[in-house]
């Protein structure tokens, strides 16, 4: 039986998610780990890896009331195709991302910081 070169990729990438960004509960968010498409956080979305940010939606997520798909902070008639499933955000990403987490405690007052669901971040 042929194998998908495409699913060994997936399935790399996400094992390579797993040991780069760590397995603990609430793992970093850093430009020195590497991200998965719709890696979740917390507050910050999905990872969308050929656009190196999280969104408030699911790479590739289909509506089936607008008959479009989204990806990286728009709409399409097709899913988007790319090679990357794999990629570091960025800085400016990383940044919004650890900001609005919902998954951490901040300290403080005891309450818990970043608690709205952005709409995505742009790079």
């Amino acid at each position: 039986m042929k194998r998908s070169k495409r699913i060994q990729l997936i399935l790399l990438g996400g094992l390579s998610t797993g040991v780069l960004a760590g397995c603990d509960e609430h793992p970093s968010v850093s430009t020195q780990n590497v991200y998965t498409n719709n890696f979740y956080v917390p507050g910050a979305g999905y990872y969308h890896a050929p656009f190196r940010t999280w969104y408030a939606l699911p790479y590739n997520h289909f509506d089936p009331q607008k008959d479009l798909y989204f990806y990286g902070g728009q709409w399409g008639k097709q899913p988007f195709e790319s090679i990357t499933n794999l990629s570091a955000p960025t800085a400016e990403a990383v940044q919004l991302a650890q900001s609005t987490r919902t998954d951490i405690s901040r300290g403080g007052f005891g309450g818990w910081s970043g608690g709205y669901f952005s709409s995505g971040f742009h790079s």
